[in-house]
């Protein structure tokens, strides 16, 4: 049963969250539900997998349908079957971006949460592939699709969906709303007899969600629960800190939206089964740390979105210098909090996390030499008729491909993997992108097809061809693949790559990024020291690293005086 301690505490941030527009007597009825719905699942529900955070710990990004066989067999059992044969060494988690029924944006026009997408399988896959790993799913909360259940019962003024999306009037001062996309904000609803207009913060197909509505809240509270009796036990938030508006603010990080991650944070707490809450706030540095909580009461897990763009920067202009000025500032995590570091994803590498790192002109660098690579840029409308570039859409592949000192790519390889290597051995837990395993280049095709930039990355694998790329040992596929999951292997076997293990920023010079990790019992260090430069640069050791042991050829440093391009050393104890 559920301690009145917890009851108080979720009963008083309810209050909190709808203090001004709801009743003690009617917040007390929603307080109650949620009591039910926690007793219920630990009296009745599934119980989950155990998570265990530890230097082992790795996950695997993938889209359900990343892999498809012509045979048209449901593709989560296709990627299990290949996972199983190929990654399950390797990882131990697995997050499934959305796999309900969708309209748009690759899933997250979400129709139906409840329902997993017929062309992917049922949820008795997702459950059967949660009995042998970890699962990450997202709960996509921010918005649901124009053409879902709810929309239509919304504009019927029929339940579920009644009241569940979020409509405004002319006086509602928006002037200085932040925006992530340069689509137009409202659209002109006239329903019961009023003129409105309905929120659309990321694109015309996805409606946002009135979290006013205390409805809202508990449907979401419900759906977790429902992931978790189908054994998904790690909630990615997504776009959440845009979920709650109000007249006059930025309408993002607004003290209700961190009371509700709060609150699912002290549901989850309640619950029989270990559940980890990630927050995916794609914003800049200081704001995305708040998701932490000042008590460390929101999500254990954030994702580290500083760390792809600075890093590319600095692979690409062979210049550590705001990268370590961001690794020195960056705050150690505490027992229990993660970042989720990742260079690749779903996504395109997002640049409002170098806010107040990289200056214009250095930005400007940046964009025009991925734009060279292959490189689409997407927007955010800010102030009046003006925008910013809010993200380049490019594959990994083709981002590290050449650089304005290395014209024809004749390092890319060693860049590729020395940036994995260094997001691998970074304090937290590492997450990698299925189609960046395999060096995966532009999706060129897919995106002039559907128009959409972030499609660039997102290809789908036909197995049988990638199994045989696999097969071939000099194929690109097989030996970017044995490079990464190399890399992996090494982490897992020593203790000073645990996520919480202490990092150090160390300034070795413009040319090299050096940083160092010590393990909780301070029994292991280990330095990861990376040449940032297409030339060979001096290394100057002293005499005690002379005696460390590179764990990346297990090989004496005694000799050695110098870095290779781009070279990668993890000296260890």
């Amino acid at each position: 049963m559920l301690s009145q301690k917890s009851k108080k505490n979720i009963q008083r941030k309810l209050n909190f969250i709808y203090k001004t527009n709801k009743s003690k007597k009617n917040l007390k009825i929603y307080a109650d539900e949620i009591f039910n719905v926690i007793n219920r699942y630990n009296n009745y529900g599934k119980k989950g997998k155990r998570i265990k955070i530890s230097e082992k710990t790795s996950v695997l990004i993938s889209y359900a349908d990343n892999l498809i066989d012509s045979n048209k067999e449901k593709t989560i059992k296709i990627f299990r079957k290949f996972y199983k044969k190929n990654l399950a060494s390797s990882f131990e988690i697995i997050h499934f971006l959305p796999f309900y029924p969708s309209s748009s944006d690759s899933g997250f026009a979400v129709k139906d949460h409840y329902q997993v997408d017929k062309k992917l399988g049922n949820w008795s896959d997702i459950y059967q592939q949660s009995e042998k790993t970890n699962m990450m799913a997202d709960i996509v909360i921010n918005h649901a699709s124009s053409k879902g259940l709810w929309f239509k019962n919304f504009l019927s003024n029929k339940s579920p969906g009644k009241e569940y999306f979020l409509t405004v009037d002319k006086k509602f001062d928006t002037s200085k709303v932040i925006r992530p996309r340069e689509n137009k904000l409202f659209k002109k609803i006239s329903i019961f007899k009023k003129n409105n207009f309905i929120w659309r913060t990321f694109s015309e197909d996805q409606i946002d969600l009135n979290f006013k509505n205390p409805k809202v809240l508990l449907r979401f509270i419900k759906i977790m629960i429902n992931l978790l009796n189908h054994g998904i036990t790690i909630f990615r938030l997504d776009a959440i800190a845009y979920l709650w508006k109000r007249s006059g603010s930025k309408c993002v990080n607004l003290k209700e939206t961190h009371e509700i991650i709060k609150l699912l944070r002290t549901i989850c707490n309640s619950l029989k089964t270990q559940t980890i809450i990630v927050t995916e706030t794609n914003l800049p540095e200081k704001e995305n740390l708040s998701y932490f909580g000042r008590n460390n009461d929101e999500a254990q897990w954030i994702y580290n979105f500083s760390l792809p763009p600075l890093l590319v920067y600095s692979f690409l202009f062979e210049d550590s210098t705001y990268l370590n000025r961001w690794n020195k500032k960056l705050p150690n995590t505490k027992m229990g909090n993660n970042y989720l570091n990742f260079i690749a994803s779903h996504d395109g590498i997002g640049m409002r996390p170098v806010e107040g790192y990289l200056k214009k002109e250095k930005l400007s660098l940046l964009l025009n030499r991925l734009k060279k690579n292959g490189g689409q840029l997407s927007y955010r409308k800010v102030q009046g008729s003006s925008k910013k570039v809010y993200e380049a859409n490019i594959t990994l592949f083709n981002a590290f491909e050449k650089t304005d000192y290395d014209k024809k790519g004749k390092f890319f390889f060693e860049r590729y993997i020395s940036a994995h290597a260094i997001m691998i051995a970074f304090e937290g837990v590492p997450a990698i992108y299925f189609n960046s395993i395999f060096g995966t280049s532009n999706d060129e095709y897919k995106y002039i097809i559907s128009g959409n930039k972030r499609d660039l990355n997102r290809y789908k694998w036909n197995k049988k061809r990638l199994d045989n790329l696999l097969k071939n040992k000099s194929s690109k596929q097989n030996i970017f693949y044995k490079q990464i999951l190399k890399l992996i292997s090494i982490k897992k076997q020593n203790k000073a790559f645990h996520p919480n293990a202490k990092r150090e920023n160390l300034n070795m010079g413009k040319k090299i990024f050096c940083f160092k990790r010590t393990s909780l019992d301070k029994k292991q260090t280990i330095y990861n020291i990376t040449n940032l430069s297409s030339k060979h640069q001096n290394l100057k050791l002293n005499y005690k690293l002379r005696k460390y042991k590179n764990l990346l050829d297990k090989t004496s440093l005694s000799q050695k005086s110098e870095l290779k391009p781009f070279e990668t050393l993890w000296l260890s104890n």
